[in-house]
This record gives C-alpha cells, sequence and structure tokens, in this order.
C-alpha cells in the first residue's frame, strides 16, 4: 500500500530546526514534501501574495533535497504546493514545528496556525503543532506527538473546515503530564512600544508586551500548557457569531434611506 502523501510546511523558514524534526518524524508515517518559506514569516497571519511573483528554489539539507523553498508566506506555501508542486493531493498537512507557543489570541496572529487553515480550506486534513518556548530548542519529543496524531487524523479525519491545534512543552517525555483537549483561550499581550532612535537620529518603535492569561479552567489552551500538559485544540475558520446574530436580528436593520427630502 503506497504511503499517504504529507505536506509539510512553517513559519520559521524552512532551515529551521522544528521543520527538521518533523519532517524525520513524519517520514515514518507517509512520503513527505516540504515546501515553505525561505525565511521566517512569524506572525503574518493568513497574508498571501498576490502583488509579487513567487520564486520557488530547491532547498538541501544535511547533502541531499530536503524541500522547496518559497519568497512568500505559510499560506502561499500550501496553495503553491497543492496546486503547483507536487504530483498528488496530500491527505495531510502538517505546519510546524513552531518556535514559541500558538494559544490563545497568538492562533489569531500565527502563520503556523494559518498554514494549517488554509490546508482546510483546500480540503485537505491539517494540524499545526508548535513547541511552546522560544529558548529550548529540543523538538524531539513534539516530533514524537506530530507524528503520533498525524496517524490518528489520517485514520480518523477531521471534520470539513476544522483543524488541530497542538501545542507541546518543552519537557522531556517523561516530565510530560498527559495531553488534553482544550478550548481557546482569551489570554493576550499587554502590549507596549519601546520608542529608540537609530544612529541617523530617526525614530522607531519595537512592539513587546508582558503575556496575559484572562480564563480559569481545565481546559483552557494556556493553563494546560502551564501545568505540563500537551494542549490539543481542534479550531475552525468561521468567525460567526451564532449567539449575537440571533441579538442582531432584533435590531431591525434595512437599507438606510438616502434620498434627500
Amino acid at each position: 500500500m503506497d504511503k499517504p502523501l504529507i505536506l509539510v510546511t512553517n513559519d520559521d523558514g524552512i532551515y529551521a530546526p522544528g521543520i527538521w524534526h518533523l519532517k524525520k518524524a513524519l517520514n515514518e508515517v507517509g512520503q513527505v514534501e516540504v515546501v515553505a518559506p525561505m525565511a521566517e514569516k512569524s506572525a503574518v497571519g493568513h497574508a498571501i501574495t498576490l502583488s509579487d511573483p513567487l520564486r520557488v528554489v530547491e532547498v538541501e539539507r544535511e547533502g541531499g533535497f530536503f524541500g522547496y523553498g518559497v519568497n512568500g508566506t505559510p499560506a502561499d506555501c500550501v496553495k503553491l504546493g497543492v496546486h503547483c508542486l507536487l504530483n498528488d493531493k496530500p491527505r495531510l498537512v502538517v505546519s510546524g514545528i513552531n518556535l514559541g507557543p500558538n494559544t490563545a489570541t497568538n492562533i489569531i496572529y500565527s502563520g503556523t496556525v494559518s498554514a494549517a487553515a488554509e490546508g482546510t480550506i483546500i480540503g485537505i486534513p491539517s494540524m499545526a503543532v508548535s513547541l511552546t518556548t522560544f529558548s529550548r530548542k529540543e523538538f524531539s519529543f513534539a516530533a514524537k506527538v506530530a507524528a503520533y496524531l498525524a496517524k490518528k487524523i489520517l485514520e480518523n479525519g477531521l471534520p470539513e473546515g476544522t483543524l488541530l491545534n497542538v501545542n507541546v512543552p518543552p519537557l522531556p517525555e517523561d516530565e510530560i503530564d498527559g495531553l488534553v483537549l482544550t478550548r481557546q483561550g482569551k489570554g493576550r499581550y499587554e502590549e507596549s512600544f519601546d520608542k529608540r532612535v537609530d544612529p541617523n537620529h530617526r525614530t522607531y518603535y519595537w512592539l513587546t508586551g508582558k503575556r496575559m492569561v484572562l480564563d480559569n479552567g481545565d481546559d483552557i489552551d494556556d493553563l494546560v500548557v502551564m501545568q505540563n500538559k500537551i494542549s490539543v485544540t481542534p479550531i475552525h475558520y468561521d468567525l460567526t457569531n451564532y449567539d449575537f446574530l440571533e441579538e442582531l436580528k432584533t435590531w431591525n436593520l434595512k437599507l438606510p434611506d438616502t434620498k434627500q427630502s
């Protein structure tokens, strides 16, 4: 039986360590093809390139062909991979392994999650995987988790328009305290801008902030990873507030009368 085709991408760039570990782990699950940005594209969200050409180069790592590098965004990479670079439609898209958490409101900004969301838009079961640290670059266990969940998705499928968002604490396997099915939290950053002056006496600003956790509960993605547990959240791109939609109907909105009296 042929191995399932798996498209791998990320937002940290094709030379990042996380994508190397992810590809290596998924090689045991299926036929892996990598299409990823040539440079880091963190926090670009679901941006796509419309006004500039997309260029593709073959990238080697450790003496052999690794994948296709693209001068575009993570979402571009999924589109280009599916429609142009791969011979067949993938059965699974996996984005990661991202360096840094993609929980709570981070999900909105994340290029990693957006790449997986693009896979779901195209109609392919998809997953985003992140290591919840910016410093400890130990991806081996997160890659093992990704391979395990990839097998589960291939066996069971996912609902249309739904992806799995996975966050793994940066700990050895024997220190992980379980896997929890979670909800997206409301945590965000209390943001500020550091105002500076460059050598040419021009003012510039550098975004910074302090992480705020705004939830309580045993099934909140932010809190679960803080408890040394893996968070797995099913998310989708339907942003409709269905509860408020019913209240909005009571406003009796209609086309405004623009005629002059």
